[in-house]
């Protein structure tokens, strides 16, 4: 019971913390790596953004993408609309004159089988991925182009700053996670690839996209198969995007799950890329960042019983399960207290660690029922 307890509460906090502490002592033996800027040729990039449904913000993506500082004969933008049913097909094609192109697929196919069909048909040495509510920084493109200067790297993704029109503990806890994901991928870059992309703002090297699985999460899959053909994926921290933050914690559980549940979809079939021996320090990566996180769930209600087991032991047990039960408290009250849960960083942080982790374990359900989602809905 006791090498139970402390090997769940070891696993927890690496997974948070120890992780990218050990990617820092790491990364003091890699080189800086530098990155030159362009200044003979700039490649022709094309701008894809999924769309469903995103009347209400396709048209401030349009103009945000047209005020991009880029060449104009250079960026191709392509609105990728899966079967919208309200205005956004409408008001696109009112951009159509000044070179927005369109292209709609019926039948509700899914984000990921329209970029199978949208990504060939693109002009683009580079394609870039977006998102309808995501608005990029100006230089959003030619920060995440400058890298693929170095001729091993095959993405860039950049990250996602998230705005909130009334700041509270919830969005300061959101952007703290945030923070910690990109400190994280910028050591994983130094080392070697970052796990993962920003689906809302990332870039590849058109030669190398392979048609994907239209269940796959094009943000994590793409990364894997980048990797598989001998390139790096890598952060640009200068290039950013900006979000309003979902709205409703039911839409953002749903959210969380249906990703928990794809992911692992993705990682099981990738599971090879598991093996150091052919994937070197990836492997380490991958299990780290990804696979440890998503058995969190596992290891909080192993240390919770095993705690319950061990209170005879020792006095410091009682500490501990103390800590845990004030600890699970806090985040009932945020479901419970929806003002408090906004004031107090103390209820929220909580909160947010026991939905993320809750919606993390019925994405596991899920996926053990066999339920694979292609499609998605706004959560605006």
């Amino acid at each position: 019971m006791a090498v139970l307890f402390w090997s769940s509460l070891f696993i927890i906090l690496y997974a948070y913390f120890g992780y990218p502490l050990c990617l820092y002592i790491i990364s003091f033996t890699k080189p800086n790596r530098k990155i030159e800027t362009i200044t003979s040729r700039n490649p022709n990039v094309s701008l894809l953004i999924s769309a469903y449904n995103e009347e209400n913000v396709i048209e401030d993506k349009i103009l945000n993408s047209l005020s991009l500082n880029y060449p104009k004969d250079l960026l191709e933008i392509v609105v990728v609309s899966d079967a919208s049913e309200d205005r956004t097909d409408e008001i696109v094609r009112c951009y159509i004159q000044k070179g927005v192109l369109l292209r709609s697929y019926e039948g509700r196919i899914g984000k990921t089988a329209c970029l199978n069909k949208a990504v060939p048909l693109s002009k683009g040495d580079i394609i870039v991925f977006s998102d309808a509510n995501s608005k990029y920084d100006r230089d959003a493109i030619k920060h995440l182009v400058k890298r693929f200067n170095d001729p091993k790297v095959g993405l860039v993704t950049g990250s996602t700053k998230y705005n909130s029109k009334n700041p509270n503990s919830i969005s300061k806890s959101v952007s703290a996670y945030s923070k910690i994901e990109e400190i994280t991928k910028k050591l994983e870059s130094k080392i070697g690839s970052c796990v993962g992309a920003d689906g809302a703002i990332f870039a590849i090297r058109k030669q190398l996209y392979q048609q994907l699985k239209e269940y796959d999460i094009n943000d994590f899959v793409i990364p894997l198969y980048i990797i598989r053909q001998g390139d790096r994926a890598v952060l640009e921290e200068d290039a950013f995007c900006v979000e309003e933050l979902a709205k409703g914690i039911k839409g953002e559980f749903k959210r969380q799950a249906r990703i928990t549940n794809r992911t692992l979809r993705a990682i099981f079939s990738n599971i090879d890329m598991l093996n150091p021996f052919n994937f070197g320090i990836f492997s380490f990566e991958l299990l780290s960042h990804k696979l440890l996180k998503f058995l969190i769930p596992y290891f909080m209600l192993m240390l919770l019983i095993t705690n319950v087991f061990l209170l005879t032991n020792s006095s410091l047990y009682s500490i501990f399960l103390a800590c845990q039960l004030l600890f699970y408290l806090f985040g009932l009250t945020g479901f419970r207290d929806e003002s408090a849960r906004q004031r107090a960083r103390l209820i929220s942080v909580p909160q947010t660690f026991l939905a993320t982790n809750m919606a993390i374990l019925w994405g596991w359900v899920t996926y053990f029922k066999g339920e694979t989602y292609t499609t998605w809905s706004s959560l605006r």
